[in-house]
């Protein structure tokens, strides 16, 4: 893992935008990390990366994943996360793994994160890595649970 650096930008949005297409069918429109301004995010030193070893990749991007993350309020939160398509299984875990080390080491007691109330795949995750759900609510027209995990 690495801070990202503009140069990633392209491939950060083909990551999101393959790791996000299976749920466009299943909520009817894009999901917001299908359109995240990475050079923003990027500038802002938001974002991290996770590349191959030999800087390859059967998918020629040379990145295996990504994780973004930021302050909110006194809480860390992890804003999203994805894996190449070919990236290893349980790049996911690790990723968020990763940020919550980033935001304990910025001296942050608590992470928060939340998922699209249609992506029960992550419902199912974020339980067993440690998270409790803290509420489920509509905004900005979509239906999101919220999750919280001590530090």
């Amino acid at each position: 893992m690495r801070a990202a650096v503009e140069a990633d930008a392209p491939a950060l949005a083909a990551i999101a935008r393959a790791a996000y297409a299976p749920y466009v069918p299943r909520l009817g429109f894009e999901p917001p990390p299908m359109r995240q301004d990475f050079p923003a995010d990027i500038a802002a030193g938001r974002v991290w990366a996770a590349e191959w070893a030999d800087g390859g990749g059967r998918d020629g991007l040379g990145l295996l994943g990504y994780a973004v993350a930021r302050p909110e309020g006194p809480d860390w939160m992890i804003e999203n996360v994805a894996r190449a398509p070919d990236g290893p299984r349980g790049l996911g875990r690790a990723l968020i793994a990763f940020a919550e080390a980033e935001g304990r080491a910025r001296g942050f007691a608590r992470v928060v994160l939340y998922t699209n109330a249609a992506m029960t795949e992550n419902q199912a995750l974020y339980p067993r890595l440690g998270y409790l759900e803290t509420g489920r609510r509509e905004e900005n027209g979509l239906s999101r649970v919220f999750y919280a995990r001590d530090l």
